[in-house]
């Protein structure tokens, strides 16, 4: 008798947690391969397929239930500026969720395996660093038309949910909330933030609103953020939309965007720390709604792991 067929997204998200993969940048750049392109880890869809493939896997082994594809910064515009016509860009952003799939095929065991197409603000396309300070100057209706087509490649790809991720503005979210309608994939919407606010300098309760009433959006969050800046955010999104929630910070590390370098400590995975690092880590994320954890920059296999072993404790 066949195995039977794993529930849906949104119905496994519900008897969660679901533990997130880590940053797909920095584990291609530990094996070696130069993410300086506009494009950042997006361009190897098309150069090194088999790259994405092998960190994807690693983060599988290491015990991630969730892999976010390297669709992030892939954008129409951005393939055109490559030479790359409509037909190829379409091809390379449903390569993304295929790779992420092939990436589960040898590790999937007794346990559910689930890809999230992810989907950058319109910020990354520009690759200028605006993703972290949102007020771009369009509006919601433009915003809407350029995500709009991106998703639905996307969407018929296959993907589990869409990952609507770093979003900077609560303008954009609402963009993108009207983006999804009718796609009939399930998606997380998730702020980069600074305190409790967005990057663009709204109260996140304010952001988080609109999400609440939206059918598609299964969970709310925040990701590329600090873990302290995380720990504030989940009890809001929680309180606010009433939904799961998404949660994903970096390392702790900061950018500095003019040396190109990241300056500071780590604190997600720090020895004698709970591996989210911040005040709560990951037992407070969960105890305040968390039910997607995982990292975003700079953090890697070896954090996930300890993530993952965190959350198999706290199932327990």
């Amino acid at each position: 008798m066949p195995a039977p067929a794993p529930p849906g997204f949104a119905a496994a998200l519900a008897a969660g947690p679901l533990v997130l993969d880590g940053g797909l940048s920095n584990q291609l750049a530990a094996a070696g391969y130069d993410l300086s392109d506009a494009l950042w880890s997006a361009r190897l869809l098309a150069d090194a397929p088999e790259a994405v493939v092998a960190a994807h896997r690693a983060y599988f082994e290491a015990g991630a239930e969730v892999a976010i594809t390297a669709t992030y910064q892939a954008s129409f515009e951005g393939f055109a500026r490559r030479g790359l016509g409509r037909a190829d860009a379409e091809r390379l952003l449903a390569l993304g969720v295929e790779l992420a799939r092939r990436a589960a095929a040898p590790v999937r065991a007794d346990r559910p395996l689930w890809v999230a197409a992810s989907v950058g603000p319109y910020g990354a396309a520009l690759a200028d660093g605006s993703e972290y300070r949102g007020r771009y100057g369009l509006t919601t209706a433009e915003l809407e038309a350029f995500h709009r087509p991106r998703l639905e490649v996307l969407a018929a790809a296959g993907p589990d949910v869409l990952a609507l991720e770093t979003v900077p503005d609560a303008d954009e979210a609402r963009a993108l909330l009207r983006a999804v309608r009718g796609l009939g994939v399930p998606a997380w919407l998730s702020f980069s933030v600074a305190g409790d606010r967005t990057r663009a300098g709204q109260p996140l309760a304010e952001a988080f609103a609109p999400a609440a009433d939206a059918d598609e959006v299964v969970a709310v969050g925040v990701n590329c953020c600090t873990p302290q800046d995380a720990d504030r955010a989940v009890a809001t999104a929680a309180r606010v939309t009433g939904k799961p929630v998404v949660v994903y910070p970096n390392s702790g590390e900061r950018w500095d965007a003019g040396a190109r370098a990241w300056r500071g400590a780590a604190t997600f995975g720090v020895p004698g720390a709970a591996p989210g690092g911040g005040r709560a880590g990951v037992a407070g994320w969960l105890a305040d709604g968390a039910r997607l954890v995982g990292g975003c920059c700079r953090v890697g296999p070896r954090e996930i792991a300890a993530l993952a072993a965190e959350v198999a404790r706290g199932r327990d």
